[in-house]
């Protein structure tokens, strides 16, 4: 249940930093491909944010040096990839269905939320398997 509760609050909090960088994004620049600039922006400011708390707090894996984590992080990623187009496929739906920034960002967190309970069980099967956590 901790693991559980741990994963939720660390989920909302990424999710948090997505949207905000999205908009610190788009206060920056509003031009040509500015949404989609703004969701790949909040999309990487979230995933390091997520892999830092899930690798140390959840799964507690500890490393072996940086090349080692490179790979985990690349593996990470990798399995993040479904989960990004949950999201995004999410976010860019609301976009084009309400065309308003705050049911864009709805979509978003909706999709967040569907995707990281998607990304913990794969990271759970296929990244973080060496360290026996369930």
């Amino acid at each position: 249940m901790r693991i559980a509760l741990s994963y939720t609050i660390f989920a909302t909090f990424a999710t948090v930093i997505n949207i905000c960088s999205q908009d610190f994004s788009l206060r920056l620049y509003a031009g040509t491909y500015s949404i989609a600039g703004s969701i790949l922006v909040g999309t990487i400011a979230g995933l390091l944010v997520k892999y830092y708390l899930d690798k140390h707090y959840i799964f507690r894996f500890v490393g072996k040096g940086m090349q080692q984590d490179a790979k985990m992080f690349g593996l990470y990623a990798v399995m993040g990839v479904l989960t990004t187009f949950i999201f995004w496929g999410m976010e860019f739906t609301f976009e084009l269905i309400f065309q308003s920034k705050s049911m864009r960002y709805l979509g978003g967190g909706i999709g967040l939320g569907i995707g990281y309970f998607v990304k913990y069980q794969l990271d759970k099967r296929f990244v973080f398997v060496s360290r026996g956590v369930s």
